[in-house]
């Protein structure tokens, strides 16, 4: 059989292979098979340099006829194969089928509550400043006029990393840091993850969130400070909400108050939640101790300021009247979706 008649051949069995082909897979062997690199076609091209030239020519010829009649056919049952696919495709799609409705997502509740708290101070002219989660005994305790001996640094009351270093187990730490690197007039908040080694129940554990809040200046005065977060209380909880200031301590603030607002579930009257009383505690505050102002360098004579800080868990626990903060940790979406 000579190379004409071999071409004929291959051509004839290419087109009853692909008169059978059904699919884009045998469709993809057809293709390899007449038109890859090893197919017949290929190789018929390659002997024809020991070839005489007239014969090279008429067979050379005939063979790229051959091999693009190939290509051509190819490429037609391709887009045929697709066409029918298609069709087929929307043949089984049944259009009255109700859609997917996808779930929204939402922020975190937590995440919402820092938020409307910030809001409300950033009205107030307050900015927002953040700093490190890991910290030394320094910025955390005795900056802030904590010292050694006091309950607050001993190991079961601390994450304490190796050394000095520490998970910070509130956010004043910031507080120390603004100073120690910025001249008043100072006005922030400062929204944070702290740590605390305690006990996991209905109302503690052991990572939480707090909002701590500094203002220092020339003329700065208790007044100042009572004013201030009786706004943010009327803000957050209702322009009927009352606020009480009791005495109490703190190391880094002298004086020092515990801020108490009207009870929210019963206005005052007294109920389950509020223990009778009409009142609930939502955070602790004073006047910036002068110890304070001299471990950042602060002349106490010239400057004054106060500072607050409260448990983000506990305002929304107030806000939404959610009795466990351990739903806020669980990842249960029947809990998340409720804050959509």
């Amino acid at each position: 059989m000579d190379l004409f008649e071999k071409i004929e051949n291959i051509k004839k069995e290419f087109e009853k292979n692909i008169d059978e082909c059904l699919d884009a897979k045998r469709l993809e062997e057809i293709r390899t098979l007449y038109l890859g690199r090893k197919s017949e076609f290929t190789q018929i091209l390659k002997s024809l340099a020991s070839l005489p030239e007239e014969t090279r020519r008429e067979l050379g010829k005939k063979a790229n006829d051959c091999k693009n009649y190939a290509a051509s056919k190819i490429e037609e049952l391709a887009k045929q194969l697709e066409s029918r696919s298609e069709d087929k495709q929307r043949a089984s799609l049944d259009v009255t089928l109700p859609g997917i409705i996808k779930k929204e997502g939402s922020l975190h509740p937590l995440t919402q509550t820092i938020s409307r708290i910030s809001d409300i101070f950033i009205s107030l002219g307050f900015a927002i400043a953040d700093g490190p989660e890991i910290e030394t005994e320094f910025y955390n305790f005795e900056a802030l006029n904590i010292p050694l001996d006091h309950p607050s640094r001993d190991a079961f009351d601390t994450f304490y990393i190796q050394g000095k270093y520490l998970l910070r187990s509130h956010t004043s730490n910031v507080q120390i840091r603004i100073m120690r690197e910025t001249e008043p007039p100072i006005q922030v908040i400062m929204p944070g993850r702290v740590y605390r080694p305690d006990a996991v129940d209905a109302s503690h554990s052991f990572m939480f969130h707090q909002v701590e809040g500094l203002m220092v200046d020339k003329k700065i005065s208790f007044s100042d400070l009572k004013g201030i977060l009786s706004i943010f209380c009327r803000s957050m909880f209702g322009e009927k909400t009352k606020t009480r200031l009791r005495p109490h301590f703190f190391p880094f603030t002298e004086p020092s108050v515990e801020i108490d607002i009207s009870c929210i579930m019963c206005s005052g009257k007294g109920c389950r939640v509020c223990s009778g009383s009409g009142w609930l505690e939502i955070m602790g505050a004073g006047m910036v101790n002068p110890k304070v102002f001299k471990a950042v360098g602060y002349d106490n004579e010239k400057y004054k300021g106060f500072a607050f800080g409260m448990g983000v868990e506990r305002i929304a626990m107030l806000s939404h009247g959610i009795d466990d903060i351990r739903l806020f940790y669980e990842n249960d979406v029947r809990f998340l979706r409720q804050f959509v």
